[in-house]
């Protein structure tokens, strides 16, 4: 968005958009296993807006196969450069599980970076993470979030094996501005990949969200949510794009909280069975509430059959 007297100068931030920096116990918590375990988490690395929030009530999202990506979005602020090699990866599955069983969680969320140098994309890694938070943490469900290893069926096929609760795999923008803004990811790809996600395995709960502030239409983004809705994706999060640095897109429109809110409607009415939506959500942000809920919801259904 640009100030309309001087349109090199980005407007400044609306009163809705205000970041608390962590502080507290529970952040030096975090920071303190971080540091014990040599481990990475989405939270720092993407300059995520909700990080005092998350990490004050012990919550954060893991980061695993290094944290330099392979991919160069341009939205995103995860570092280019060279990714860890696959033998400085082997031993990521058990610090994260070390540090899930240590912070007592219910619900672990791991994502990590793209990485198209590695075959299966990192899905082992994946996979054996899941298997060392289950062994670590009995009881803790795993959500994770996964790129889409190029359309590679069988990196799929071993991380659903490790049978997580909740898949994510985020569309991020809509498919008008693929090309500007994932010029690496293909729309109908990601797509694709969430409808495979339910052929294999039906009762794994996907997941997928979008950025807004790019140049995006509301028919755009109903035509996302509705392509999402025919693969069976159920959980939906909405958030405001904030720009990271100069070299990034910049933010073409601040979206206000109340049309977030008329997203969110729209998006419950084609039958999603979440939706996160708000200026400051991301696709981890209060993940523990979500699992709890839908865990609820399925048992109740179960119980009417």
């Amino acid at each position: 968005m640009k100030d309309p007297v001087n349109p090199t100068k980005p407007l400044p931030k609306p009163p809705w958009i205000r970041v608390r920096l962590p502080s507290g116990a529970g952040c030096r918590r975090i920071l303190e296993l971080k540091r014990e375990q040599r481990l990475h988490t989405v939270c720092e690395a993407a300059l995520c807006p909700n990080r005092a929030d998350c990490w004050e009530r012990g919550t954060a999202t893991f980061l695993i196969l290094g944290d330099h990506c392979t991919r160069r979005c341009r939205f995103c602020a995860v570092p280019g450069g060279p990714p860890l090699s696959l033998a400085e990866c082997r031993d990521e599955p058990w610090r994260v599980a070390a540090a899930v069983a240590a912070m007592e969680l219910r619900h672990a969320v791991v994502t990590s970076v793209t990485r198209d140098d590695l075959e299966d994309g990192g899905a082992g890694i994946f996979t054996a993470t899941i298997e060392a938070i289950r062994a670590a943490a009995p009881g803790c469900s795993v959500e994770v979030l996964i790129p889409d290893f190029q359309g590679n069926r069988q990196s799929l096929e071993r991380v659903l094996a490790a049978a997580p609760e909740i898949l994510g795999h985020n569309l991020e923008t809509v498919a008008a501005l693929y090309s500007k803004v994932r010029p690496q990811a293909q729309y109908r790809r990601s797509i694709e990949l969430l409808r495979r996600v339910k052929e294999s395995a039906p009762g794994v709960i996907t997941k997928s969200g979008l950025m807004l502030g790019l140049g995006e239409s509301r028919a755009d983004l109903i035509q996302a949510f509705q392509d999402l809705r025919e693969v069976d994706c159920e959980v939906l999060t909405l958030g405001q794009y904030l720009r990271p640095d100069k070299d990034r897109l910049p933010v073409v429109r601040y979206v206000p909280p109340e049309e977030f809110e008329s997203l969110k409607r729209d998006a419950l009415a084609l039958g999603f069975r979440w939706v996160e939506a708000g200026p400051l959500v991301r696709s981890s942000y209060r993940a523990e509430r979500q699992a709890r809920a839908l865990a609820a919801t399925a048992r109740q259904d179960a119980g009417q059959e």
